[in-house]
């Protein structure tokens, strides 16, 4: 049975679900998450900026919830020490420089892999082992996202490679508006939360991948409901700037990322 804490005696809508998604209860979504976690054969890795702990659209939380096979590490750079996983990986890459690499990082931009295409048999030639594989993702806003990846490169580069999804750098994103899968606005096509993000990824990572990206999809339409169903009618957010849409366009198609 679900139980419930008060984290504030005068305002009792902050009640939060103390055993099950931590979330306050308003918008409880345990009704949602999978009952027991979802095994993968692939192991997801998550970066998580500590100032997305305090942010009350994270996914991340939920999504480690819904996943048995994730691991959560609060911080803004990866370093050998932090995760029994990834210094296995580390150790193995460096005893082992010609085997093929088994972990992937998650990032745009233009020496990126395309997880769709490889799937697609266009990248058949890619030295790169599925089976088992690691899925590393970074939690926080672009910016933070982009200063993560920088500061763990030196470390990340021994043992994993670049891979993303499909994206357009020269289109807008969408907002909640207009999406029953997006949390707050992206800033351009193919952008989205790190929940949808490792659910896409596992459908192509996983034998079992179609059926994971679902169940995680829809525990992620729920959230977006809750969210929106507090919204006031309102016109959509302004577009981004054209200053600020040119940097997280810099982000994604010029980033000096090794492969």
């Amino acid at each position: 049975m679900t139980s419930f804490i008060d984290d504030d005696d005068h305002h009792p809508r902050r009640r939060i679900c103390e055993e099950g998604c931590r979330r306050p209860i308003n918008v409880c979504l345990c009704h949602t998450i999978p009952e027991k976690p979802i095994p993968t054969l692939t192991k997801v890795v998550i970066l998580h900026h500590p100032h997305e702990q305090r942010h009350k659209l994270a996914t991340v939380p939920v999504l480690s919830k819904c996943l048995q096979n994730c691991e959560v590490i609060v911080g803004r750079k990866l370093r050998y020490g932090d995760s029994k996983t990834l210094d296995y990986f580390y150790d193995h890459a460096v005893q082992n420089p010609n085997c093929p690499l088994r972990a992937i990082y998650l990032f745009p931009g233009k020496d990126a892999f395309s997880l769709t295409k490889r799937e697609q048999g266009k990248l058949s030639t890619f030295d790169f082992d599925v089976n088992g594989c690691v899925l590393i993702a970074f939690d926080g806003t672009w910016k933070h996202a982009k200063e993560m990846l920088q500061a763990s490169l030196q470390f990340l580069s021994k043992f994993s490679v670049q891979a993303c999804l499909d994206y357009d750098a020269g289109t807008d994103g969408g907002t909640i508006y207009d999406s029953d899968l997006i949390l707050r606005r992206e800033p351009f096509g193919g952008c989205m939360s790190t929940m949808e993000a490792v659910a896409r990824c596992l459908r192509h990572l996983d034998p079992n991948g179609i059926c994971i990206e679902s169940s995680l999809i829809e525990v992620l339409k729920e959230m977006v409901k809750f969210q929106s169903s507090f919204l006031k009618p309102m016109k959509p957010r302004p577009k981004l700037s054209r200053k600020v849409k040119e940097e997280v366009k810099k982000i994604a198609e010029h980033s000096e990322f090794p492969a």
